[in-house]
């Protein structure tokens, strides 16, 4: 991947409304600091100090020293900011620097802070008009939040529980195919067979993938994992260079303060190095096997030109953000070769049920906005969830043999805290799809 692009039709700059989300999104990043030291510790002593005083006063001393934790937790906020503020600039460098006017740069920005990088994007950004409903900002930095905590899962060396039970099982059933492919024609190569990786988050498992010797395509429609996994993945220096808490913002369920404190080193394995190990021996370098294509996942592989372009299509925890999976099922058939392979392993928490939970004036409003993107792919409006059952039969009835399907074999956590008080584990579903050489309509 080269640094700060990816590939495809990919111009958030050029309509108004998706500027005006991107700059929300960076600013979501940028604003992290501010916001998490004000909701997770000033809100909170302003509530201790309205306990009773001889309350307060108690807890305030050894062994519960409650004002000291709060202040440990502090310092955890700023760890956690050095990364969130680091996608920031990632980001701004990638989509705003390009197009500023250096001499309204010069004008605005004080001498003092140019040597500062994020105070000189801070400064751009306090200058530009963007601000979106404040119920939208949230999202956005519930979002940003959820980023920081996910570089766990996916790039800690704790996390590494987590993504053996979700990546592994796609990593193996693309190794058992490729063996069963090259057994039937001697002398393939990894590299002509091309995996797409919807959903690819925050770039994990496409590395995986690609140190595998596969060639892999990742697809992502979040800007918040775009530019989280440009960072990481095209940008990191060491190995550890961040240091997260990725449980600290969560009060509930400690066993201990140790608990709730305890920070990660991330990333746990330079990408670049990686990249360049995969390479050794291999006819076709990894970073030229390995790519990221932005944009929604319904309209950039239902269209003609990606028909037959892969070998197999791999969605990890991805199938239920459809609000229409029938949609996705579509792309998948479209741009997967005859006789390629679908692997899914995921639940099914229909994240668009919300849709539903909203009513008149809301209803009206979220169906106008949907409306102006018909046929826009995951814009469309409508949702529907199904169960594991059905959307098994729904791909069948699209012309895929099911060869595999598991259930209730993989448990599993997500940025889950092991040593909470509060377990959520899922079962998800496991099943792999062949391609048929049918045409099937509904």
């Amino acid at each position: 991947m080269a640094d700060g692009e990816w590939d495809g039709d990919f111009d958030p700059l050029a309509d108004p409304d998706e500027q005006k989300h991107l700059l929300s999104v960076l600013d979501s990043f940028r604003s992290y600091r501010r916001l998490a030291h004000f909701n997770a510790t000033h809100v909170r002593r302003q509530a201790f100090y309205s306990l009773p005083s001889e309350h307060w006063g108690l807890l305030s001393r050894p062994p519960f020293s409650i004002l000291d934790s709060l202040s440990q937790l502090d310092d955890l906020i700023d760890s956690n900011a050095e990364l969130a503020e680091a996608i920031f600039k990632v980001g701004f460098k990638a989509f705003i620097a390009p197009a500023l006017d250096s001499e309204w740069v010069a004008k605005i920005v004080d001498q003092k802070s140019v040597h500062d990088e994020f105070l000189v994007y801070s400064t751009v950004m306090d200058h530009l008009t963007f601000r979106t409903t404040q119920e939208s900002f949230q999202n956005d930095v519930d979002k940003a939040r959820s980023t920081v905590h996910q570089f766990y899962r996916d790039w800690s060396v704790a996390g590494a529980a987590e993504r053996a039970k979700c990546f592994d099982p796609v990593v193996n059933a693309l190794e058992e195919e490729f063996a069963q492919r090259l057994k039937e024609s001697p002398g393939l190569d990894k590299a002509e067979f091309k995996v797409l990786l919807p959903g690819t988050g925050l770039g994990r498992l496409l590395l995986d993938i690609c140190r595998a010797g596969f060639s892999v395509e990742g697809n992502e429609l979040s800007y918040h994992a775009l530019i989280a996994s440009s960072l990481v993945l095209n940008h990191t220096k060491t190995i550890g260079e961040y240091k997260i808490a990725p449980f600290a913002l969560q009060c509930s369920n400690h066993l201990s303060r140790g608990d709730q404190f305890r920070t990660f080193q991330v990333p746990d394995i330079h990408p670049g190095v990686e990249l360049e190990k995969a390479s050794e021996g291999r006819k076709v370098p990894a970073s030229e096997r390995m790519s990221m294509a932005a944009g929604d996942f319904c309209v950039l592989y239902s269209i003609p030109s990606a028909r037959d372009t892969v070998d197999a299509v791999a969605t990890v925890f991805f199938i239920d953000t459809a609000p229409n999976i029938i949609r996705y099922i579509e792309a998948v058939k479209n741009c997967l070769k005859v006789g390629g392979i679908w692997i899914n392993l995921g639940p099914l928490l229909w994240h668009h049920a919300s849709r539903l939970q909203c009513s008149g004036e809301e209803h009206e409003e979220k169906s106008k906005s949907a409306n102006k993107h018909l046929g826009a792919g995951i814009a469309d409006p409508g949702s529907v969830e199904l169960t594991d059952e059905e959307v098994v039969q729904l791909v069948e009835h699209f012309g895929f043999t099911i060869e595999k399907h598991e259930t209730g074999r993989i448990e599993t956590g997500y940025i889950s805290n092991p040593e909470s008080m509060l377990q959520n584990i899922y079962r998800p579903s496991f099943w792999i799809a062949r391609k048929n050489d049918i045409a099937i309509s509904i």
